[in-house]
Parts: structure tokens; sequence; C-alpha cells
């Protein structure tokens, strides 16, 4: 008993540390591929000071690169390319082969405003064409439009999984660290409501839902890391520098 009321003590002395009363603001990101994210999210932090503090932001993810550079807010997944220098957990938005929502159409050359690494994935894989990102690609690709898969040629071309974005922080390492081995250690059920909702908002079936997010995975491990570290080495290379690659995240 005193040893769990000593480790209760702990937790809650780290707790009020990391928040100090003060909102943590979370940019948020309303594409599919981090529903399992937002459905954990509200979950975990009903049972933590997470709860009370949290406030979202959302925006598409090249608006919430420069909301966390400017540290305007404090926590949020980073585009992979501008995020090396960030504090992350080794949690990420993952495809291992084919991704589906990163494609390029065979249209004249034209970057995706919501992006930062898809448009520079395409540089460095050579691909020419239209880049399309997020939910607007996969009613793309549900419809059977004619596509490349980033995330399928990545593979082809390096046998690696490709990291589109990293969970990052400014200062709450200790709470994201938790946060992240809870998320990937769990199977994610997404609730029917949840599932309706994001499918009245995204045009997209249920079943469309269900079946992308079999191609998105979230833990990085070593493969990941290394397949990470070959595109960031392969951008510096071919001179793509990121938009935001003088910014230091510590």
């Amino acid at each position: 008993m005193a040893t769990l009321a000593a480790k209760a003590l702990k937790l809650a002395s780290i707790e009020a540390e990391v928040y100090r009363g003060k909102s943590v603001i979370f940019g948020k990101i309303d594409f599919i591929n981090l529903l399992p994210f937002h459905v954990f999210i509200k979950r975990y932090a009903r049972s933590t000071r997470f709860y009370q503090s949290l406030h979202y932001h959302k925006g598409v993810p090249s608006a919430l690169n420069r909301e966390f550079a400017m540290r305007r807010i404090d926590a949020a997944f980073i585009s992979s390319i501008t995020a090396k220098n960030c504090r992350h957990a080794g949690v990420g938005i993952v495809a291992q082969r084919e991704v589906l929502s990163v494609l390029s159409l065979p249209n004249a050359d034209k970057a995706d405003a919501d992006s930062a690494t898809s448009n520079l994935l395409a540089q460095i894989l050579n691909v020419h064409g239209e880049v399309l990102i997020g939910d607007k690609a996969l009613r793309y690709y549900y419809s059977g439009g004619e596509h490349t898969d980033l995330g399928a040629l990545w593979h082809q071309k390096t046998a690696l999984p490709f990291v589109f974005a990293l969970l990052c922080t400014h200062n709450h390492t200790d709470e994201l660290r938790r946060l992240s081995r809870a998320f990937v250690a769990k199977k994610i059920k997404i609730p029917y409501y949840m599932l309706m909702e994001a499918s009245r908002k995204s045009n997209l079936t249920p079943a469309q839902i269900i079946h992308y997010l079999k191609f998105i995975s979230y833990k990085v491990g070593e493969k990941e890391a290394r397949g990470y570290k070959k595109f960031v080495h392969e951008a510096k290379k071919r001179g793509l520098n990121p938009p935001l690659s003088s910014i230091r995240y510590s």
C-alpha cells in the first residue's frame, strides 16, 4: 500500500510540474488517418489531468507546422520533413507500403498546399503530376481515378516504410511519452457514432474508412526510423530543404 501511495504521489507531482495549471494546445488535423488517435486521446485524456488542460487548435499539416514552430501550439503531428529537430516519442503516421491518401495524379505538376512532406516525397521519387493528400485523395482513390501511390512507390524503391508525420511536443515530454506508449500498445476500436460522423464529414463510406485504416500504422520503431532517416537524407542530398529547416524545436 505504501509503495502504491508513493507511486501515486510521484505521478501527481509529475503532472503538476508538467501542467502547472496551464492549458495544453494540441494541433488537430481532421484527416481520417488520425481518427484512431482522436478516439484514443478522448478516452485517455478523461482519466488524467491532460483532459482538463487540453484544447484543440485545428489546421492542415502545413499550417500546423508553422503554428508549432512559432510555439502557438504545444503538441501536434508535425510533417516529417520539418520534424527532425523536435521532441517525439516514437509515434507518427506511417505507411508500411501503400498509403492510399498520398497520390500523384496524371495532371500538370502541382503541389498540394496542405502538404509539406508529400510534395517533397514526389520530387525525391521523381514523380510528375498533381500531388493530392488527405481525405480528398481518398475520395479520388475510391472513385477509381488513375494515380501513383507515393507510399507504395517509396517502398518499391527502398524496401522501407514511410513516416509522413511525427507526434511532437515542446515541453510536455513526460506526458507525451506515456501517451505514446499507451496509444501504440492498444488496439483502437472506432465507436459507431464517431465512424458515422467521420463518414459524414469526409464523404467516405464507413467501409471505405475501415478499409483505409488497415494501411496506416503509428509506431515508429527501428525499421520506420530507418525509413525516416533515409527520407531526410535524400531531401538534404537533393537540396530540398524544408521551409522550417532553420527552426529548432528544442
